[in-house]
């Protein structure tokens, strides 16, 4: 059965970032993520999701100029 959720170290690995970027992301409140106890999870579809929304509003701010 594949798991649902990924880990902040896989999330970055994902998103080619470190994983303090995630870590100031979450505390930030802009990267959709579940916590149990200390620890944070993410699932795949919503970082997806994350991506795109991030990747359009790119584009949209880029074209208001």
């Amino acid at each position: 059965m594949e798991r649902c959720t990924i880990t902040v170290k896989e999330v970055a690995k994902y998103l080619g970032v470190h994983t303090d970027t995630i870590y100031d992301l979450v505390r930030e409140g802009c990267l959709p993520h579940i916590r149990f106890g200390r620890k944070i999870l993410f699932y795949k579809e919503a970082i997806d999701g994350w991506v795109r929304d991030q990747s359009n509003a790119s584009v949209t701010s880029r074209g208001e100029s």
